[in-house]
């Protein structure tokens, strides 16, 4: 009998791909790999086949109604229910598509500053309809900087903010202009602050600026050729308190 030569990790990142579980950057990885690998394509629709064969004869049973309460009860957590606009949800459809068929996002160009913030609010919302809001957890910048070593071209600032009662929780990889950008999670009280880092050389340093979108306040602020964006949905004042101290603070060691 012949043996498959296919990595095992080939498998894995298959079946993680078709159950959901890869965020956008490595999602995109694997459908490039699945294009240029003919038995990883053919392992793909193996895969898929018996998938939708046993969701045809074995339905999903739906959990009961009060399941998701019940486990935060016994958790003693509480995360913020998050409800999507269809503006929300048509701009991640749009971006999806976008990705997909290969058009190049103009970052600085006229109108792009829309583009990337769409992009910020669909990342945010995503993380917040994940099981968790980052694909790194640790309240520790020594720990996080690390991580993003070797997953993209320059580490972020991170800066610890903790005693301001903005504590570091963690950081994830988004995607703007088809390239992968580091976002750091802060929380404050029970809401998330996803600060995403978007490299804009040439740009002078900028003073923040205020948008809304969605239901979320943003603020965008240039510093070091790099483009922070970041967004809640706590008060404009908090924001904008959180913006002063990460700006201010002193620098990394």
């Amino acid at each position: 009998m012949m043996r498959s030569t296919m990595p095992d990790d080939s498998r894995l990142l298959i079946h993680a791909y078709l159950d959901d579980e890869l965020d956008l950057a490595n999602a995109l990885a694997v459908e490039q790999r699945i294009a240029a690998d003919p038995a990883l394509a053919a392992e793909y629709k193996r895969v898929e086949a018996l998938q939708r064969l046993v969701r045809e004869r074995l339905p999903r049973e739906a959990p009961p109604p009060d399941l998701r309460s019940r486990i935060e009860a016994s958790v003693g957590v509480k995360r913020p229910r998050v409800q999507p606009s269809w503006r929300a949800l048509a701009a991640s459809i749009a971006i999806t598509a976008t990705v997909a068929s290969g058009s190049t996002w103009i970052v600085h160009g006229p109108g792009s500053r829309d583009t990337v913030r769409d992009a910020i609010v669909t990342g945010h919302i995503r993380s917040l309809m994940a099981s968790q809001p980052t694909d790194v957890i640790s309240s520790d910048r020594h720990t996080i900087k690390p991580w993003f070593r070797g997953r993209i071209p320059e580490t972020p600032r991170v800066v610890d903010l903790a005693k301001e009662n903005f504590p570091l929780v963690g950081g994830r990889l988004d995607v703007v202009d088809r390239k992968p950008v580091p976002t750091l999670v802060y929380r404050h009280r029970q809401h998330f602050i996803s600060l995403t880092a978007v490299p804009a050389t040439g740009l002078a340093v900028s003073a923040p600026d205020r948008h809304a979108a969605d239901g979320y306040n943003i603020l965008r602020w240039t510093d070091d050729q790099v483009a922070y964006w970041a967004i809640s949905d706590i008060g404009v004042e908090d924001l904008n308190k959180f913006a002063q101290l990460f700006r201010s603070a002193e620098p990394e060691q």
